[in-house]
């Protein structure tokens, strides 16, 4: 069944208009031989033996109403609150994208305003942008915006070996043509402060990772030391974090930094196998300037009345691009709008109580398996909600067995980024996890150090 709105009459017209007698000569121009191929398409389904060819695909899939999941790395499994779905599914939010005309925008632009002012009181920051299209081109636009910043004097950018990893390949894609000098990653051990002695006349930014990727969790003081002894090279701080955590630790606006990166999926935005996330993007008002991204501002109109407008909106990014500080002027709306809702409807007690959860179940977590005779856990530092945990065996086997054995989802391989950590796992624990879930956990990991049990990865 398909929809077509235009009338005879009305495409009669439109082919009079623009002076055709017939469709087809709009394809005049491809040639015969291409202009309808011969498709070798399935037989016709009904709406029904769709929806059910669909349910048998996605049944197919791990799913965490079915499955008890302990990966984060970047993706994190926290409680929606239902209101969220409810509010981002009405048409006028759904729908709304670019609100260049404010007279008809209002409420898109004040959704934007009210993202904007609760991430900056979030992250300690002056002004936040709305937004970018995830973690990883958040920190490169921080590259970019502290190269500008620099006036293109500094351009080394140093970043460290404990910023998520596939952030820095984005940053080093997303730069690749700008002839910056991206080091710091090659550094060996995990301690972000080798970076000052790196740091120089030509270094733009330093990129760090607060908690970092591997959950080590750096005290505010250990930060500010840190920002102070950067600045001191006339560089800029950045910082990537997770906006949960800060419900319940020091915000980095707080000790020194002069941009705040995040990802916001974990605000109300679900594990989507990939995406669309949101790029959080905060940073000090004396460089606004130099900013990508929407920025919107409250104001009053001719009559005094209270409105919202796009202010400070780069213009070179849409009509002198070669002039722009940066050619990023899209952005995630409808995830900003979710981390809006979810930011409003958990308030910052609420929010404090998910990242307490967390905190107190990832521990409990981390207690039980540095019990097992075959596993570590670095307990030597603090950390959040997500900690490293040594393997007798290779991580993909245990995984593996964790999945066919207890339908749990385990912990990330770290071997594919830190193979000088041997047989380690990166395991998450958030507030979804019920205690049961963590002491089946628990049990399945001895279970998997037996050398009787054979494990072997389905290919």
């Amino acid at each position: 069944m398909r929809y077509i709105p235009h009338t005879e009459a009305e495409r009669q017209a439109m082919m009079a208009a623009i002076g055709i007698q017939d469709i087809d000569e709009l394809f005049a121009a491809v040639p015969a031989d291409y202009r309808y191929p011969q498709l070798d398409l399935p037989e016709p389904m009904t709406e029904m033996e769709v929806m059910r060819e669909l349910e048998m695909m996605a049944a197919d899939n791990a799913n965490l109403r079915e499955f008890a999941s302990f990966l984060g790395a970047g993706a994190y499994n926290h409680f929606v609150p239902a209101v969220v779905d409810t509010i981002i599914s009405r048409g006028e939010f759904y729908t709304a994208y670019t609100p260049y005309q404010p007279e008809i925008s209002q409420g898109t632009l004040q959704a934007a305003f009210e993202y904007q002012s609760m991430v900056a009181a979030l992250t300690g920051m002056e002004v936040v942008n709305a937004s970018h299209y995830d973690g990883a081109t958040a920190v490169a636009e921080a590259a970019v915006m502290a190269v500008n910043i620099q006036r293109h004097k500094r351009r080394t950018i140093l970043i460290s070996p404990t910023l998520h990893p596939q952030y820095r390949q984005v940053l080093r894609t997303y730069t690749q043509g700008m002839d910056l000098k991206i080091v710091g990653d090659e550094l060996e051990g995990h301690d972000f402060h080798a970076l000052i002695d790196m740091c120089n006349k030509d270094t733009a930014l330093v990129v760090v990772q607060n908690p970092d990727f591997l959950g080590k969790l750096h005290t505010p003081q250990e930060m500010q030391d840190l920002a102070d002894a950067v600045h001191a090279k006339g560089a800029l701080l950045a910082v990537a974090t997770d906006p949960i955590a800060l419900g319940l630790l020091t915000p980095p606006g707080d000790y020194g930094a002069d941009i705040v990166t995040a990802d916001g999926q974990v605000l109300g935005n679900g594990l989507n196998f990939g995406g669309p996330y949101l790029g959080i993007f905060a940073f000090r008002a004396k460089h606004m300037r130099k900013s990508s991204g929407r920025l919107v501002g409250e104001t009053v109109d001719v009559d005094g009345n209270k409105g919202y407008v796009l202010t400070l909106s780069t213009r070179e990014q849409h009509i002198r691009r070669e002039k722009a500080t940066s050619n990023i002027c899209s952005n995630q709306a409808l995830n900003a709008l979710v981390a809006a809702v979810y930011l409003a409807a958990m308030g910052k007690h609420g929010l404090r109580k998910a990242a307490e959860l967390s905190w107190h179940k990832a521990h409990y977590a981390a207690q039980k398996i540095d019990q097992l005779p075959a596993y570590g856990v670095a307990n030597d530092t603090p950390f959040f909600k997500e900690f490293v945990v040594t393997c007798p065996r290779p991580v993909s086997e245990i995984n593996q067995y964790l999945l066919e054995e207890y339908g749990i989802i385990g912990g990330y391989d770290l071997s594919q980024d830190y193979p000088e950590l041997g047989n380690a796992m990166l395991l998450c624990v958030t507030e979804m996890n019920t205690r049961e879930e963590i002491d089946d956990l628990v049990t399945a990991l001895q279970e998997a150090a037996n050398p009787q049990i054979r494990l072997e990865v389905t290919q």
